[in-house]
């Protein structure tokens, strides 16, 4: 009877404990959750008290004539693909370069973290300045053309700008991941490979490349979410702009429920993107993590 009593003590404890943490996590995520499914079937300008049911509405108009939709869509994409490839590359490379014996190592691994400590939309307003007036009078002095292009006012080169404002705003975050994996690769085996005659190359993909699989892995699940939900640097750097061409997914649902007081149809779009990230999101570490297994 004390064993079952001291049981049931236990659970009554821990029920307390942590209900407080279900009621928080109900009402930040899940209600929330379940009132964007409700609006996504409505036509709601934001103000009303009473939505307009409508179905599926919403979502027919998305998938069929939303042209504005689908062309964000293309971009995130375009995006999301460029951006995960190269910031790992990237990262990979300084994490290699950082990880030797060097006396600046400890200054060139803060300096490339700082700018991940700023605000994506701090980053976006200062190379907003640099390309429009720091580039101007860099152009004057050097005379190099590249100075004179409009990085912000061509659809091709607002994308490229954009791209490379967030790679450099945020690379130091993945070069640290990939510093502590390079941390955990044993010393011996680099050594065993040496001996054996492989060159740095050899050893780097027979050896380190492999062992980083799990830094790998959490490296790109976060270059992925974070590239398919951009949203902060388009808002201070091009606004969208030229002409709506540097539109990304998060960018268009803002627009359309904030600017255009569309809130039903943005939520029906934010509902998409919520599965699209889910889906996507599963299926990438799923594929990664049998790959750590293998290795």
């Amino acid at each position: 009877m004390r064993k079952m009593g001291r049981k049931w003590t236990e659970k009554l404890e821990f029920g307390l404990f942590t209900l407080p943490v279900l009621i928080c996590v109900a009402v930040i995520f899940y209600v929330p959750f379940v009132m964007t499914i409700r609006y996504s079937l409505t036509k709601w300008n934001g103000i009303s008290k009473h939505p307009k049911f409508i179905g599926l509405d919403n979502f027919k108009q998305i998938f069929t004539g939303d042209t504005n939709f689908s062309s964000a869509a293309w971009f995130t994409i375009k995006y999301a693909v460029l951006y995960i490839v190269i910031i790992n590359v990237l990262a990979i490379l300084l994490a290699v370069i950082l990880d030797m014996k060097l006396k600046t190592s400890a200054w060139l691994r803060a300096a490339f973290f700082i700018p991940y400590i700023l605000s994506l939309v701090i980053v976006g307003f200062i190379w907003k300045f640099i390309f429009m007036q720091g580039f101007e009078s860099l152009g004057d002095s050097t005379g190099w053309k590249m100075f004179d292009l409009s990085w912000l006012g061509e659809p091709g080169l607002a994308f490229i700008s954009i791209l490379a404002v967030s790679i450099w705003q945020s690379i130091g975050f993945y070069m640290v991941i990939y510093i502590a994996g390079l941390q955990n690769v044993p010393d011996d085996l680099k050594e065993a490979a040496r001996v054996d005659g492989a060159g740095p190359v050899r050893r780097f993909f027979s050896i380190t490349l492999p062992l980083l699989a799990p830094s790998v892995t959490i490296s790109v699940f976060m270059a992925l979410t974070n590239s398919i939900k951009v949203f902060d640097v388009i808002l201070s750097l091009t606004g969208g702009g030229p002409g709506g061409t540097t539109y990304s997914v998060a960018y268009d649902i803002y627009r359309d429920t904030f600017q255009d007081n569309l809130y039903g149809y943005g939520t029906a779009k934010a509902l998409i993107l919520f599965v699209a990230v889910l889906i996507i999101t599963i299926l990438q570490l799923t594929i990664f993590k049998r790959r750590e297994v293998e290795a």
